[in-house]
């Protein structure tokens, strides 16, 4: 039995003629494939996400309510270059950073909804 071993052994250690598209482009092929895949399934659909987000952030200005990353709600109250100064309760103002802003749930319903009525129309 060990001598039918040690026999196959040799012949399974050399490799195959004919192999497919020779020996690394099959692997460089299969690398290559799977940088599309995650292109088309993860990174494009998320820069899409990110300019609608920043499309948003543009769009926002004076009285609009929003939420913080942080989970804080308020009222923009001025927009400044990188910040909206925002009331948070009467009296109480916050300078927040554009990039962690958000529209408030409600608004963003309400647009929603407004949106699909101007596009039945």
């Amino acid at each position: 039995m060990f001598t039918i071993l040690c026999d196959a052994a040799p012949a399974a250690a050399q490799p195959a003629e004919g192999g497919f598209l020779g020996g690394g482009m099959g692997s460089l092929l299969m690398i290559v494939a799977i940088f599309v895949v995650f292109y088309f399934f993860m990174i494009r659909p998320q820069q899409k996400r990110q300019k609608e987000v920043q499309k948003m952030r543009d769009a926002l200005g004076k009285g609009d309510k929003i939420v913080t990353a942080g989970g804080i709600h308020g009222i923009i109250r001025d927009v400044k270059p990188t910040y909206f100064v925002v009331e948070v309760s009467n009296g109480v103002s916050l300078r927040i950073d554009k990039t962690s802003v958000y529209v408030s749930s409600e608004d963003a319903a309400a647009a929603a909804e407004q949106n699909q009525n101007n596009q039945g129309k």
